[in-house]
């Protein structure tokens, strides 16, 4: 039996084989901290709104915000970035929280968002990261 081979134009090749050699996003490709922080208030402030601080729901309710953020954000259409979406909820007795994160990574293309939601009995701090995918 005779094996055939078929050549492949450079159009008939599937995207993906294409390398793209971008170690900088485009002006309008970059992450933008003020659209994401809309998008964050936006799913926060729908997820919470009128509902108060249960030490039982609230893992649950993390988990649901930050999915929500991570769909919203990579609906923006800032291809080429990897997310992270860090969201802490606590109770509000009028008390000072600090929250720190340490990242290492290029100032030029990364950056992130955060957005502070409080209510009568609870806080919530929504942070999403976007970090350029070389």
């Amino acid at each position: 039996m005779a094996e055939t081979e078929v050549a492949l134009t450079p159009s008939e090749l599937p995207s993906a084989a294409e390398n793209s050699y971008i170690i900088r996003p485009n002006f309008k490709d970059k992450f933008k901290p003020a659209i994401v922080k809309e998008a964050i208030q936006e799913v926060v402030t729908e997820q919470l709104k009128g509902k108060e601080y249960d030490p039982e729901q609230a893992p649950a309710w993390c988990k649901t915000i930050t999915e929500a953020v991570k769909e919203k954000v990579k609906s923006l259409g800032m291809d080429r970035y990897k997310l992270a979406v860090n969201v802490v909820i606590g109770e509000q007795r009028g008390q000072g929280i600090k929250v720190g994160c340490r990242c290492f990574w290029d100032s030029d293309t990364d950056n992130y968002a955060q957005h502070l939601y409080m209510n009568e009995t609870m806080f919530c701090l929504a942070t999403a990261f976007g970090v350029f995918f070389y």
